[in-house]
């Protein structure tokens, strides 16, 4: 089952049954088929993770009887849930993948039970499922690897959970689930709202013509002087087209970005067609919590140009 994201927690209402909170962590979504010596660890795609997370799979075929549990992948590093760790993660197999599991063991964060020695949950309302799950870490059927993952149904708790100081250590936001919901494969039947914080950056290249951008590529410069590629803005309104069209210069062939490939976004291999421009304007936007080694893993929303600010922020990569 599916989120769809929403800029702002929902209504009272929304959902069917009265809403529940759970803390949206940055990882990878997974399916463990767990049971008695066998387990199959399935990512959001449809891709067997099963070798590249041993500690996981092993702990799936030590339990006692089946499960089908659902949650996200994390692995902890340097003080909060690690997206870049978790990626040199999933591509590790055989010896690699179990000395990776030792050097840096990875966890899944549950957040439902689909299928139990009982039979197929689908069709319980989540309140339902979520109480199946908390018996089975109350009974110490579930224990490490696995971890419950943080649920409330207090509106106040989860709007302190969309703070970005929760993004700092890896929580991005919060996903809302109706109290009465079955559970729907392939059906974007919950809601996910990412917390978001505005920061800083530079005008380093465009898609689209300089005169009317359709998006930006945003840049820091790092503590050599290098300028370093950090943001891609969503595509820009018509007015912020027109505003930033006419500030922007072409920049001639010694930019530093000038032959330099991008890509369109994470996880695609498209490259971007872009246009290197002059460095004179930093601009605020608003980005999410998902940030790895300085650079927004998705796209960030131009908010104005700052003309009272003569730099950027430093690289923080």
């Amino acid at each position: 089952m599916l989120a769809d994201g929403r800029p702002n927690l929902p209504r009272n209402g929304a959902l069917p049954g009265g809403l529940a909170y759970e803390q949206k962590t940055d990882g990878y979504r997974a399916i463990l088929f767990a049971g008695p010596g066998r387990a199959f660890l399935q990512s959001r795609n449809g891709a067997d993770l099963t070798g590249a997370f041993p500690e996981i799979a092993s702990a799936g075929r030590a339990q006692p009887g089946p499960l089908v549990l659902d949650g996200e992948l994390v692995v902890a590093h340097d003080g909060r849930l690690h997206f870049g760790e978790l990626q040199r993660r999933a591509r590790r197999r055989g010896a690699g993948a179990r000395q990776a599991a030792a050097d840096r063991p990875a966890h899944l964060i549950v957040f439902d039970v689909l299928d139990t020695a009982d039979g197929p949950l689908l069709d319980e309302p989540y309140r339902e499922r979520r109480a199946r799950l908390k018996e089975l870490f109350a009974d110490g059927v579930l224990a490490t690897p696995f971890a419950l993952c943080p649920a409330t149904t207090d509106r106040a708790t989860a709007e302190g959970w969309l703070d970005p100081a929760w993004g700092a250590v890896g929580i991005e936001g919060v996903v809302v689930k109706g109290q009465a919901q079955r559970y729907e494969p392939g059906h974007r039947g919950w809601i996910k709202v990412r917390a978001r914080a505005t920061t800083e950056a530079v005008v380093a290249s465009v898609t689209g013509a300089v005169g009317a951008p359709s998006t930006l590529l945003l840049g820091r410069y790092d503590q050599a002087g290098r300028l370093r590629y950090v943001a891609r803005t969503a595509p820009l309104t018509r007015a912020a087209r027109q505003e930033l069209g006419a500030l922007l210069v072409p920049a001639g062939p010694r930019h530093p970005w000038a032959g330099r490939r991008f890509t369109a976004g994470w996880g695609t291999r498209e490259v971007l067609d872009h246009t290197p421009v002059e460095q004179d304007f930093v601009v605020e936007f608003a980005g999410d919590t998902s940030v790895d080694e300085g650079v927004y893993r998705h796209p960030v929303r131009f908010l104005r140009v700052r003309d009272d600010l003569g730099e950027a922020p430093p690289f923080d990569g």
